[in-house]
């Protein structure tokens, strides 16, 4: 039995109760949650439901509990229920309903841990959309692990997600980034405001060896050049960007390029960005002052008006990220989520507003999280770039795994200092290792049981499982569903990572004090079997678990 199986089955007797004395109470089952009493002699859950209900029906905490109580001995896989304090219902399962856990979870597999709390919901997830202009740095790190873990979470709660990347291939910064290519390519000296690093001129290489001709159309026809040379820059360094973020196991569904909001229709349609100040001005929000065009984001919490055209018949960047918006409405996204930087504050009431606006529920359809900035203690700047720390040179010294590992165990809007050596570090004081290594050492108990010929499928007998270990490893995997389930509501993926480093603990216990392998002059039994079972089905969670974060699982370390 899982905890939210036990949930519904109290709020099913509470339901009866409340009805029985005529209140007219819904009881959900977010209601009777259950969770873990500190004290393992308080049974295996706790239910707070009595206290939460007693005063709403007409009666004291400690009567309803021990009504509640006196059901719940019926339910299934039930051993005992007891009242604790001033209304506490403390249950523990019956050995075997608790073991069935693990044969549940090996048969499930890979969708172990997978359900539907979030189902039915199209979710739009962007993150990182570092401008194109240079290297991916650590900068971009953190958002580049959370959101791909954060998409994976969503999914494995049910969620339709699109990953995103909002490629900001328009404007100021593409002009000066096209100039410092160019001039790299025609071996110029640099332009006053071009954009430093070895990368640029690495760039300008490439550029004149798949551009021969560009030196003789420099000089017949500048601006050309300077189109064709930013334009293959651009390629290149964004091909570059979504290899280190291919390199660092991150994915996205659609690269969304910010041009296309400037472009017309082939059939004459107006631009997105073009059409966007149509579309707010229908909802009554846009107005005309000092002959610019503004719309009226106040009326949604925004600090100031914005200017979406000014009086020259510029765009502004706030046209943009309204166009935008209105994308991935017009897309069919319930729910847009921004994932943004420690310097993006500002960016809240502003994309809230659009999303006013734009006729939206700023309560549901839109939600903007910022991240705070990571210090990497032994981190060298990029010989490349020379003025950043690139996630290719973090990804060569600390790995994928480690990296990605260590930047989703903190809530994002935490600071988050780390100690490079350590992160790299084989030993149990690295969590990273140390959940690796419970996979690992669950792979060699596979292993030893096959040579010794113990096979799960010879016999599964879950009452014999009754070891304090047993019982306390069996508990954390009936929690792993609803910590998913948990982490994608909350969009903390963190929860994850710290439960697999409490079910890692939990496994560690549990190997140093129960033998799945018989000793010696020892008949092999069904309780090795079944402990077989436990191992694998440890070894299925702490595999899904990390998957969840990008993290791979292996078998040896």
């Amino acid at each position: 039995m899982t905890p939210q199986e036990l949930a519904s089955a109290l709020a099913r007797i509470l339901t009866d109760l409340v009805a029985a004395r005529g209140a007219d109470i819904v009881i959900t089952d977010q209601d009777t949650q259950v969770e873990r009493p500190k004290n393992r002699e308080h049974g295996d859950w706790a239910s707070n439901a009595a206290m939460k209900f007693a005063k709403r029906i007409g009666t004291n905490p400690r009567e309803l509990a021990q009504e509640i109580a006196e059901r719940a001995i019926a339910i299934e896989g039930v051993a005992k229920a007891e009242i604790a304090g001033p209304g506490f219902i403390n249950i523990t399962l019956d050995a075997a309903s608790a073991g069935e856990t693990a044969r549940r979870a090996v048969e499930q597999g890979e969708a172990y841990g997978r359900g539907d709390a979030l189902a039915g919901q199209k979710i739009n997830l962007e993150f990182v959309s570092a401008n194109p202009t240079g290297p991916l740095h650590m900068g971009h790190t953190r958002w580049a692990a959370l959101g791909d873990s954060t998409a994976r979470v969503l999914r494995a709660a049910g969620a339709e997600v699109t990953s995103e990347y909002y490629i900001n291939d328009a404007g100021a910064q593409m002009d000066k980034f096209g100039r410092s290519v160019l001039a790299a390519a025609l071996g110029e000296e640099a332009p006053e405001d071009a954009y430093p690093g070895e990368y640029i001129k690495t760039l300008g290489a490439r550029i004149r060896e798949q551009l021969p001709d560009l030196a003789a159309l420099a000089a017949s026809d500048r601006a050309a050049a300077l189109e064709q040379a930013q334009e293959l820059g651009y390629q290149l360094q964004l091909a570059e960007i979504q290899d280190s973020l291919e390199r660092f196991n991150v994915h996205f569904d659609v690269f969304f390029s910010e041009r296309t909001l400037h472009t017309d229709g082939e059939n004459g349609e107006p631009s997105p960005i073009a059409a966007a100040v149509d579309r707010l001005r229908e909802q009554g929000h846009v107005f005309e002052e000092d002959g610019a065009i503004w719309v009226r984001t106040t009326d949604f919490g925004d600090d100031k008006d914005r200017v979406f055209t000014r009086g020259n018949g510029i765009y502004t960047y706030f046209a943009a990220d309204a166009a935008y918006y209105l994308s991935k409405k017009d897309r069919g996204f319930g729910e847009k989520i921004y994932l943004l930087g420690a310097d993006h504050h500002g960016y809240i009431g502003r994309l809230t507003a659009i999303a006013g606006a734009a006729g939206d529920n700023t309560e549901t359809d839109i939600t903007v999280l910022i991240g705070q900035l990571v210090n990497l203690n032994g981190a060298r700047l990029s010989k490349r770039a020379g003025n950043i720390i690139e996630l290719d040179d973090l990804l060569e010294w600390l790995g994928s795994d480690a990296l990605r590992y260590w930047l989703a165990r903190y809530p994002a809007d935490s600071p988050l200092a780390l100690d490079g050596e350590k992160v790299r570090s084989r030993s149990n004081d690295n969590p990273v290792f140390y959940v690796q290594y419970a996979h690992a050492r669950t792979c060699a108990v596979d292993r030893n049981a096959a040579e010794a010929g113990v096979r799960r499928e010879d016999g599964f007998a879950p009452e014999l499982l009754t070891h304090q270990t047993e019982a306390e490893l069996l508990g954390k995997l009936q929690q792993y569903p609803g910590i998913v389930a948990g982490a994608a509501e909350l969009r903390e993926p963190h929860r994850i990572a710290r439960f697999l480093e409490e079910l890692a603990a939990a496994y560690h216990r549990w190997y140093d004090n129960c033998r799945v392998l018989p000793l010696a002059g020892e008949e092999l039994g069904d309780l090795h079997r079944t402990r077989l079972w436990l191992n694998d089905a440890a070894g299925q969670v702490l595999r899904n678990g990390l998957d969840l974060l990008g993290v791979s699982a292996p078998e040896r370390l």
